[in-house]
């Protein structure tokens, strides 16, 4: 089965993914199970960073679809739909975590899904070092770094999801890259830094 394409990829969140959603909108329920192949793993991924289990995440990838289905009449195309649904994700997410009352974790097995990642060719690698460092981290740092770094969102599109303003979010992550520099032992380690056209 094809990948799904990456969920910042604007030639599919522009095209494509308007039309559907648009159906949906109109209806056409039958139309959302486009938006649940081409989210699904990105979502999944994102939900097993911020809660390290398997079992946890698979559940709220569901859980979190079947939101965005029940609440997308309240969709408005000011913002991107990735943005939307990933801050349908985040929300979600942390009230998990809250009931759970054992905070953040990073993945407990992350060399599979690093191999993963590769396979998938956009999506930056993070090394074992960074793995270390992530560990250090506090709820709020941690998503910045994931949507910036790993899922290659703007400062615009972070503030979306993260309920912050933009100019705010760009401060938290410079020092973010900062606090994550004087933390780096020998060798450089990258942040996997977005492409500038991403903003």
């Amino acid at each position: 089965m094809k990948e799904p394409a990456h969920p910042g990829r604007n030639a599919w969140e522009d095209g494509e993914l308007a039309v559907i959603v648009e159906q949906v909108l109109q209806g056409h329920v039958q139309a959302y199970s486009t938006i649940i192949e081409h989210f699904q793993r990105p979502i999944y991924l994102y939900c097993y960073y911020l809660l390290g289990s398997r079992e946890e995440a698979e559940d709220a990838a569901q859980d979190i679809f079947i939101k965005a289905l029940e609440h997308i009449g309240g969709f408005r195309q000011t913002v991107s739909f990735s943005a939307w649904l990933y801050r349908i994700a985040r929300n979600h997410c942390t009230d998990l975590l809250k009931r759970r009352s054992k905070g953040f974790k990073l993945f407990a097995m992350y060399r599979q899904q690093q191999a993963e990642a590769e396979t998938e060719g956009s999506r930056p690698v993070l090394t074992d070092k960074i793995h270390e460092l992530l560990a250090r981290l506090n709820p709020e740092e941690r998503q910045i770094l994931l949507l910036r770094a790993l899922e290659q969102y703007n400062f615009e599109q972070i503030a979306v999801i993260v309920g912050m303003n933009p100019a705010r979010v760009r401060k938290k992550y410079e020092r973010l890259r900062d606090k994550l520099g004087r933390q780096k032992t020998k060798g450089e380690i990258r942040l996997g830094e977005p492409h500038s056209d991403r903003g």
